[in-house]
């Protein structure tokens, strides 16, 4: 059996080897690691290097190429300059070049003038003195003549002049009787037959309006409800619409009274669409009307394109276009405004045409000769002017704008065309039926007219023409001069003015004729 002892001493050599070991090991595998990390330690310093060393390569190279681009860029700029400068200098000395040559030329040019200056001078001595012998031997041959014929010289001329003027007055005199015979009858006849052309060809409605629109309803208890509670929806709807609204004892109807018929229009189409509806109270009303004069502005304004397409006008600006479908609901004498322009279109169009004239153009401006009448309401003055005005601002050409505006003679005509549209105009309005008067009122206001002219001392006869908006008066020559003669027309025009009531204007002429007749025998 071993020994204990020898066990425990055994066992304590083994654990001091086992230990003594396991230092060594220890030791030995910490060197390995520690030679391993300084060795990647050193490969990681001499990778950082050769990258750090290739990054500054790199950055030289960079800042090279830059320095070299801006060097280059610098040079290019100076060469442009350089090159820019040496053009500049080029025109500088050009127009210095040019300069010196105009002056030289200037100079030369100053020093010609001077010398012809003093041979005018010169010559200028000479003619004086010759001016002065031509009018000595002038004087003396005058002398001679007066001597020989007994007159002096003012009078010789005076008797000269004389038998001249008279010679040239006869002849003519003479002259202008042929022409105008000739003018007159040519005229006369050529004048009736495109008149009576135009009239055959155009053929127009007549409509008459009057100044009042009936609205049915469907009982009398509706006038109740339009009323409303103490006046309220009468007001409110008279308010919006500027229309006078009669409720009376007729049965089943509301009388709607108005000189403006946009304004009526509006008020009997509100009026038609609120019984309809039944809701009839202020607020309902404002609203309704708002609507229906966004419509009627829509309806006017295809009104006057649909006019311009019938009559083939076109190119006019959307402002006449408005106007001119506004005529549509204005009346002069019961005859439609719209109606009556568009005839006069027409027979301008057509006399213009057998005149060989500018057929679009006289057909534009008797299309809108009337337009004034569309705001004449809102401004002072004629229609007329108040169109030539208004047409001018948008556009139309003078002659245009003087067609417009000289139709009532307001205005000087300036062309033809205002000629053909006066009588273009003339002629609608005075077409049997076209505008509606009675005769009794039509015959005593020319009665009136003719009166009032024949009471003036020296008038042999007065004529009232076109309707009675002109007046012609024939005078006695003996009795009344040519100044006169403009007297009394203004004297007729403001007693005329004062004693009558007529629509539009009257235009008074005062004719004064000396005729002469002889026979040769």
């Amino acid at each position: 059996m071993p020994d204990p002892l020898m066990i425990v001493v055994w066992v304590g050599a083994g654990f001091v080897v086992g230990l003594i070991a396991a230092v060594i090991g220890a030791s030995l595998f910490g060197r390995s690691l520690l030679g391993k990390a300084r060795r990647e330690a050193a490969q990681t310093i001499s990778d950082a290097e050769r990258e750090a060393a290739s990054v500054i390569k790199e950055a030289n190279t960079t800042i090279k190429e830059q320095r070299i681009h801006l060097r280059e860029e610098a040079e290019r700029e100076a060469r442009e300059l350089r090159k820019e400068l040496v053009a500049l200098e080029k025109r500088i000395l050009a127009k210095e070049e040019t300069i010196d040559k105009r002056v030289d030329v200037v100079e030369r040019k100053a020093s010609e003038l001077a010398a012809k200056d003093r041979e005018l001078t010169a010559r200028e001595g000479g003619l004086v003195k010759e001016k002065e012998q031509l009018t000595v031997l002038i004087g003396e041959q005058t002398k001679k003549l007066e001597f020989i014929s007994g007159m002096s010289a003012e009078e010789a001329r005076r008797e000269l002049f004389q038998q001249l003027e008279t010679e040239v007055r006869r002849d003519t005199a003479l002259r202008l009787k042929r022409i105008e015979e000739e003018l007159v009858e040519n005229a006369d006849k050529k004048a009736k037959w495109i008149i009576g052309q135009a009239i055959q060809r155009c053929a127009a409605d007549h409509v008459a309006e009057t100044t009042v629109s009936v609205v049915p309803l469907p009982n009398d208890e509706m006038k109740g409800r339009i009323i409303g509670r103490e006046g309220r929806n009468i007001r409110a709807l008279e308010s919006a619409t500027g229309i006078n609204i009669i409720i009376d004892d007729t049965p089943e109807a509301v009388i709607l009274s108005g000189f403006d018929p946009v304004r009526r229009e509006i008020a009997r189409i509100t009026l038609e669409r609120l019984i309809q509806d039944g809701r009839i109270h202020p607020a309902r009303i404002e609203e309704v009307v708002e609507k229906v004069k966004e419509e009627m502005a829509k309806t006017i304004k295809e009104m006057g394109e649909q006019a311009c397409l019938e009559v083939d006008v076109h190119g006019l600006h959307i402002e006449i276009i408005k106007l001119l479908g506004r005529l549509s609901y204005r009346t002069s004498y019961g005859q439609n405004v719209l109606k009556h322009s568009m005839e006069v279109c027409h027979l301008a169009g057509i006399m213009a045409a057998e005149l060989g004239l500018n057929v679009p153009e006289t057909k534009r401006a008797a299309l809108i000769h009337d337009i004034g009448k569309s705001i004449s309401h809102e401004i002072e003055g004629s229609h007329a002017v108040i169109g030539h005005d208004f047409v001018k601002r948008y556009g139309e050409s003078e002659a245009i704008a003087n067609a417009v505006g000289a139709h009532h003679n307001e205005m000087e005509q300036s062309t033809v065309m205002a000629v053909l549209v006066q009588a273009a105009d003339a002629l609608s309005a005075a077409r049997p039926g076209a505008r509606r008067e009675t005769v009794e009122t039509y015959i005593k206001r020319l009665e009136q007219l003719e009166q009032i002219a024949d009471g003036f001392p020296g008038v042999e006869k007065s004529y009232a023409l076109q309707a009675g908006r002109e007046i012609r008066i024939a005078v006695q020559p003996e009795r009344i001069t040519d100044a006169e003669a403009m007297q009394l027309a203004r004297d007729v025009a403001r007693k005329v003015e004062t004693e009558m009531t007529y629509p539009g204007q009257i235009k008074v002429t005062v004719i004064r004729e000396t005729r002469a007749s002889e026979l040769a025998k």
